[in-house]
């Protein structure tokens, strides 16, 4: 695996909101592969954020995937919401469904890529039974509702066997299921997490919080330091 067989996905909930349209522009335009979209309700986490309608109106500023991450419950009556507004991948976690499977193929049949959150106490038992309509496998490692929190470490031994289950899987069936980390990834630990499995990292502070000046180019350093530090791996 190659530096850029890595994806990078700053999550705009450390993004400036004011300038949410220029954010989301300007940290393509430095290099990072996907835009990371937290949706909280204030019910199945503690904090309340953003919308279908946002999802929408950042959709002009970029051709880049919008990776929506739904912390919401229940998922299925925002889905196709949030496909009509421009979102390519849709994730959810199993507990705000009452029916996995179900959820899933609501996304896949509304034009989106579809995955599955753990969080850090969530079992990988859930994928047993849905691989086949897979695309993200997505592990918290921070427990969800704010930016800012520290990486959980017992997360990489989940990653391994999250890594082992995704590759058995791919092995028999050719399908590639990509492997995303959400919470704490920075500089100095991105390289540990890449060789625990991962292959797209969610990093909102470690990113949107590198520089807040008018630059645009401000976050090409510290894309490019994500980057250095995978090519290593």
């Amino acid at each position: 695996m190659t530096s850029r067989d890595f994806l990078i996905a700053p999550s705009i909930l450390s993004a400036n909101f004011a300038k949410l349209g220029e954010e989301v522009a300007n940290v393509i335009a430095s290099g990072a592969d996907w835009v990371h979209f937290d949706v909280m309700d204030n019910h199945y986490v503690p904090n309340l954020t953003i919308g279908p309608l946002v999802c929408e109106a950042i959709r002009p500023y970029t051709t880049a995937p919008i990776d929506v991450h739904l912390m919401v419950k229940p998922v299925d009556r925002i889905i196709p919401d949030f496909a009509k507004a421009g979102a390519n991948i849709i994730t959810f976690h199993p507990e705000a469904s009452e029916h996995v499977d179900r959820s899933l193929g609501l996304i896949r049949d509304n034009g989106c890529q579809a995955g599955l959150v753990f969080n850090p106490a969530t079992p990988l038992a859930y994928l047993d039974y849905v691989m086949d309509k897979l695309d993200v496998v997505l592990l918290m490692s921070v427990n969800p509702g704010f930016g800012g929190q520290s990486f959980i470490p017992n997360t990489l031994q989940k990653l391994a066997e999250a890594r082992a289950k995704i590759d058995a899987y791919a092995r028999e069936t050719g399908r590639r299921i990509r492997l995303e980390i959400d919470g704490g990834v920075k500089v100095g630990n991105i390289a540990e997490i890449a060789r625990a499995g991962a292959d797209v990292f969610v990093a909102g502070s470690a990113v949107y919080g590198a520089g807040k000046d008018a630059d645009p180019h401000r976050y090409d350093s510290i894309i490019a330091d994500l980057r250095a530090e995978l090519a290593k791996v």
